[in-house]
Parts: C-alpha cells; structure tokens; sequence
C-alpha cells in the first residue's frame, strides 16, 4: 500500500510541475498578445497622423520617445548621397532585397538617416543599379523608426554595406551630427527623385496567435490532471479485481439417482 501511495505521490508531483510550466508559457503568450495589441493601436494612433516638423518629435537630445514611433515627420535640407548605406538581405518581393539608406541633413544640421526603399539583388554582392536621391533642396516626408541590433552572429557586410539597420555603426561611416535613435521610412519627397525605389507595405493589425496559444497552454494544464487522475484510478480498479481473486468455476450438476442405482448394481454384480 505504502508503495501506491508513493507512486501515487509522484504521479501528482509530475502533474503539479507540468501545470506550473503549462501557467509559465501561457502567461508569456498573454504578455504577447498584450505587447501586440499595444503595437496595433500605436500604428493606428500614429502611422496617418499628421506630419510634424522632425525636431518636435526628436529634440536636441536625440532621443525617440516610443510612443511617438510610426509618427510621421517632415525633414528640409538635402540627402548626402555620396555617403549612402546599402542593407543586405531583406525580404521584399519574393527576394533577399537591398534597402537603401541615404543620410539626410536637416536644416537643423543634424543628420537623419532615411530609408528610400529597396531595390532587387543583382548578379554578385551589390545591386545592379540603385536609382540616385534628388539632388538640392528637397522637402522629406517619413516614419519614425527605431534602430536595430546588430545581428548575434557577427556576421558582416562588403564596405558600403551593413547587415542590419544598427544606427551607432552607421554613424561610425557617415560623417556629421548622426541621430542615433531612429531612422525614417520614406513616404514621399518634394522634389521626388526620377526613379522610384520599392515601397515599404502597411503593418499588419493581425494579433497573431498568441491569445489562442495562451488558451491551449491552459488546456494541457487540465489535460494532465486528468491523465494522472486516470492512471490512478486504472491501478485502484486493478488492485480491487486482484484482491477479490479469480472467479469461481460453477459447480457441475449431481447426476441422477437412477445413475447412482445403475452404477451400484453394476459393482454388486463384479
């Protein structure tokens, strides 16, 4: 009995860690979903609102409140196009395209990078060709956009290039006042330049899965509760049909007394 209940004991143990870790993952994909649904109104608050000068969003501290990102802004001065920055490897139509950022100085003087769109891979490590920013002074419509982290690779890129949008390291290459904080997605310049680049696609207002994920992590919490309830009660059931032993044989039937008679004379007579 002792042995049961030991084994009992730790069937319910295993149970209890199982639905900890079951709450732990499901609590994370309700952080999720929480974070996303905070991402979906942010671009719905800020990606059609008002265009604002660049530096009432961005001060002298060059600093990126994130409530502020997907807001657009409009820069005054001119692109730096000797010292564009080609990105490598990013998904754009069907392919491992190149987006194309050119420093932009703003009148202000500080730098701003502006991402122009992108532009498909050509033959070898660069595009074939990469359509030139209006020249002058031009007037700049973009997104606000965050930075990115360098890749945990390590990996690299051929000179004019870099592997993820990593402002610091771009202000390593470009010369100037670089704001490190955010870079801008075009949305439109005044004068536009005579070639347009690939456009940048709405983000998605899809919540994701996180929510039924969430659910289902739930789910298996109970499910194995009900896995080891059932084991247990198996191995009780077994142990009850054990104790009570095999079913017994019926007896067979007495013959008659007229086979008794026959049998006795059949004896006498020997």
């Amino acid at each position: 009995m002792s042995n049961r209940l030991t084994r009992w004991a730790v069937y319910v143990l295993i149970a209890i860690g199982f639905a900890v870790a079951c709450a732990f993952l499901s609590n994370w994909q309700f952080e999720r979903n929480e974070s996303r649904a905070e991402q979906i109104e942010l671009v719905e608050q800020n990606y059609d609102a008002e265009p604002v000068p660049l530096a009432e969003l961005i001060g002298e501290d060059g600093a990126l409140d994130p409530e502020d990102q997907w807001h657009p802004v409009i820069l005054q001065g001119e692109y730096l196009a000797d010292q564009q920055v080609l990105v490598r490897n990013r998904p754009h139509g069907g392919t491992s395209a190149f987006e194309v950022l050119v420093p932009f100085r703003d009148v202000d003087g500080r730098v701003f990078i502006v991402n122009r769109g992108w532009v498909p891979p050509g033959d070898g490590d660069a595009p074939d060709a990469v359509p030139a920013p209006p020249t002058g002074e031009v007037e700049v419509t973009v997104r606000l956009r965050p930075g990115e982290k360098l890749p945990p690779s390590g990996r690299g890129a051929p000179e004019g290039q870099v592997p993820t949008i990593n402002l610091p390291a771009i202000d390593a290459i470009v010369e100037g006042d670089v704001i490190t904080s955010a870079y801008g997605r075009l949305v439109e310049e005044n004068p536009s330049g005579e070639v347009a680049l690939g456009g940048f696609d709405s983000p998605t207002d899809d919540p994701g899965p996180h929510l039924s994920y969430a659910i289902q992590w739930i789910l298996f919490a109970l499910m194995g509760f009900i896995f080891i309830g059932y084991i247990i009660r198996t191995e009780i059931v077994k142990h009850r049909e054990d104790l009570e032993g095999a079913p017994v044989e019926p007896k067979k039937p007495r013959r008659r007394d007229s086979d008794a008679a026959i049998e006795d004379e059949l004896l006498d007579a020997r």
